[in-house]
């Protein structure tokens, strides 16, 4: 298992690549991008995360600020290499960019959802799911087991 982050020296993916997308909002969800790839410490597979190591929030959130451009950048090109979207939706959060995501990538074919009873905006991500075919749970261990089969069908 491998574990690529913004911050990390690049590292060539010749693995089946995962996508954590889902709740940070630093302080409010717990590191679960971490717990998810600790569960395959023993499998070939390359993790995306997108929980930096080195975020520093007063960070202007703009275009021309170098730092944060280079973070969007960088999840958008990871959502687009990546063979599957991991995508753990927390509630307590609000997970703005998680909901932009999962609407750029609903018609993917490649999207894991999990969004448990309580996130405010669970029925829109319910729809979206419905409407896109994209497998929903609302349990993260459910979740999980689905993350397992993917792998497993889509080994490179």
């Amino acid at each position: 298992m491998i574990v690529i982050k913004p911050d990390s020296l690049e590292q060539e993916c010749n693995m089946t690549s995962v996508f954590l997308a889902g709740s940070i909002e630093m302080g409010l969800a717990e590191d679960w991008q971490t717990k998810t790839s600790e569960l395959f410490k023993d499998t070939d597979v390359t993790f995306f995360n997108p929980r930096r190591d080195g975020w520093d929030s007063s960070w202007t959130q703009e275009r021309i600020n170098k730092e944060f451009s280079h973070q969007v950048n960088w999840e958008m090109d990871s959502l687009e290499e990546c063979d599957i979207i991991f995508m753990n939706i927390l509630p307590g959060t609000k997970s703005p960019i998680t909901l932009l995501e999962l609407g750029l990538h609903a018609n993917s074919k490649k999207i894991i959802v999990c969004c448990p009873d309580g996130f405010w905006r669970k029925g829109n991500v319910e729809i979206v799911c419905s409407r896109f075919k994209i497998p929903l749970y609302n349990n993260f261990e459910e979740a999980v087991e689905k993350l397992k089969d993917m792998i497993k069908n889509s080994s490179k």
